[in-house]
């Protein structure tokens, strides 16, 4: 029986990852017959489908879902071997493939901004995300590591927290309830909020803190960012609530109040988060000690 090639296993993983034979030609710079060539040739050494159109769209089989497994296991493999020989000369000349949550990119930017102070030499590749792709991209080995503040259950994933991060109620200075010295819950859930899109998991710990209570916020915006919901609260649409420790420019600059809101801040972690399988390259290893090294946010921590 014939072998299958890496070739043909890393052409399948694509054409099954996009589930379009143009889109993974296009992908791996080949002409879309020779990438159905090569599915065709794995189909004939296997003797099974491994893919079926129905209408435009292309299906995986079962017989391909298997394929597709293997395929996944056997390049994070090769690339991992690929990518931790080039690393193993030198901390210093090596490069980092790190993913963060829109959420916590204001600190991981700073964290990173004094790690490249350490390790000058150090090539780092930085993508910003929302919680689903930094996720979909542990999974299919695309990061070395991701700095996130929810962690799922369930996935084979090692996540290490490593700083407090508070989440408060803002609102504009000019606000009635910024005036107060002490703000109940009540007084906030009669209020409009702006959030976060569902799955955010600075709107899950939200929800979650009210419902405990018996409260429900009333929304009246959603949001895909942060910074929006900054400059909405700015501009006097509604309350929010955020990480304090991404308000420093606004709180110095008396754009924004941080209300005394009894219960709060609702605290939650931030967490260093790479696949339970990864054998971490030379320079990923680095970070993450750098990162575990930082001093944590006393769980005191209140808004002024």
């Amino acid at each position: 029986m014939r072998r299958l090639t890496l070739r043909q296993f890393r052409i399948f993983e694509a054409v099954a990852r996009n589930l379009s034979f143009s889109r993974a030609a296009a992908e791996l710079h080949l002409s879309q017959p020779a990438v159905s060539m090569q599915v065709r040739g794995i189909e004939t050494i296997l003797g099974m489908p491994l893919t079926e159109q129905v209408g435009r769209r292309i299906h995986l089989t079962d017989a391909g879902r298997e394929v597709l497994h293997a395929s996944q296991a056997i390049t994070a493999r090769l690339d991992d071997l690929q990518h931790n020989l080039a690393q193993l000369k030198s901390v210093d000349s090596g490069s980092l493939r790190l993913a963060v949550t829109s959420t916590v990119n204001a600190v991981a930017t700073g964290i990173l901004v004094r790690f490249r102070g350490r390790y000058p030499g150090v090539a780092v590749h930085l993508g910003v995300s929302n919680r689903a792709e930094v996720l979909e991209l542990l999974a299919s080995n695309r990061i070395d590591l991701a700095i996130m503040g929810q962690v799922p259950e369930g996935l084979e994933l090692s996540a290490t927290r490593f700083m407090d991060n508070p989440l408060v109620v803002i609102a504009p200075p000019d606000h009635p309830l910024a005036r107060k010295r002490r703000v109940t819950l009540e007084q906030v859930a009669a209020e409009p909020f702006l959030v976060r899109e569902a799955g955010s998991g600075t709107r899950g710990a939200m929800e979650r803190f009210f419902a405990a209570r018996g409260l429900e916020i009333r929304s009246s915006m959603e949001m895909s960012s942060n910074e929006a919901i900054r400059q909405a609260v700015q501009a006097g649409l509604g309350l929010g609530i955020l990480s304090l420790q991404t308000l420093e420019l606004e709180l110095a600059l008396k754009r924004l109040a941080v209300l005394k809101v009894e219960g709060f801040p609702i605290m939650r972690h931030w967490y260093v988060v790479h696949r339970a399988d990864k054998r971490l390259s030379p320079v990923a290893q680095a970070f993450k000690e750098f990162v575990l090294a930082l001093p944590r946010v006393p769980r005191s921590t209140r808004a002024r």
